[in-house]
């Protein structure tokens, strides 16, 4: 086999490994929602050490998630979904809210990442 083909085939393995490991470094994805005053869901559990993808829609106003133990500060337009990659490392109940004011009920607007441990 010429030198060539070589590097081709290399190349080929070394990007099907790589798809694979992205792949499975994205893990899941959980649609949120914000909305006056809440986010859909309002409780989510993951995994310890489970990389998840949250994405961030919102129906009415901007808001953000704010959730400081886990690292998460997130602004979210209206019509703009925006997406934050999270792999929690210890296990635990961690709470949020919005960090954007949106109005009257802006301080009820929680929501809560429940971690398990593997």
């Amino acid at each position: 086999m010429n030198r060539p083909m070589k590097l081709a085939i290399l190349g080929v393995l070394c990007f099907s490994c790589l798809g694979r490991a992205i792949g499975d470094e994205t893990g899941r994805t959980i649609e949120i929602h914000a909305h006056r005053y809440s986010f859909s869901p309002s409780e989510i559990t993951v995994k310890q050490g489970e990389t998840v993808r949250l994405k961030l829609i919102s129906d009415d106003v901007p808001h953000s998630l704010l959730i400081k133990d886990l690292g998460i500060n997130q602004i979210v337009m209206k019509g703009k979904p925006a997406e934050v990659t999270i792999t929690p490392k210890q296990a635990g109940d961690f709470h949020g809210q919005c960090g954007r004011f949106c109005g009257s009920g802006h301080g009820k607007m929680t929501i809560a990442v429940h971690v398990t441990g593997n």
